[in-house]
């Protein structure tokens, strides 16, 4: 289980966008997941990532 919350400003691990969680998925087929949204060239995009790839920023 994760400390991560809707609102959070997370990143992965191996870098990248600042992203903001806005769902949890804690039952994901793939495991504790949460959905992330971040701006590329103005524009929204939105991913969903496993936890463990994530850190807090």
């Amino acid at each position: 289980m994760s400390d991560f919350k809707k609102g959070d400003v997370v990143q992965l691990k191996s870098g990248g966008p600042l992203m903001t969680i806005i769902a949890d998925y804690p039952s994901h087929s793939h495991g504790h997941s949460v959905r992330c949204v971040w701006f590329n060239e103005n524009k929204p995009v939105e991913e969903t990532f496993v936890v463990e790839a994530l850190k807090s920023v």
